[in-house]
């Protein structure tokens, strides 16, 4: 099993990474606030590529980011979500919250 993971790169993209769930969610959401809140980018890209295995913990973790944003005056957009994110979207209902197409 992959480490999970949150980086920034310079370019003010987020890169998540590894496995989301209850063991790696807490620490990727207080990781990930502080990079939100520090970037001087205006709108942060969260790449989801690297992840290889996410529970509903992943899309909690993701709106709890798009609410750092907004509340650090910032955007957020999501790219890459793997298969098993999008489908958890969609049975709750947050394609559109998330801003990804179903």
């Amino acid at each position: 099993m992959s480490q999970a993971k949150v980086t920034m790169d310079t370019a003010g993209v987020l890169h998540l990474s590894g496995v989301l769930d209850h063991s790696s969610g807490a620490a990727l959401r207080d990781q990930g606030q502080a990079l939100i809140r520090n970037t001087h980018a205006t709108t942060v890209q969260v790449n989801c590529t690297a992840v290889t295995k996410s529970s509903s913990v992943g899309l909690a973790l993701l709106l709890a980011f798009m609410r750092d944003a907004q509340q650090f005056g910032k955007a957020i957009v999501l790219t890459d979500l793997p298969e098993d994110m999008r489908k958890i979207a969609e049975v709750c209902g947050l394609t559109e919250t998330l801003g990804i197409e179903s």
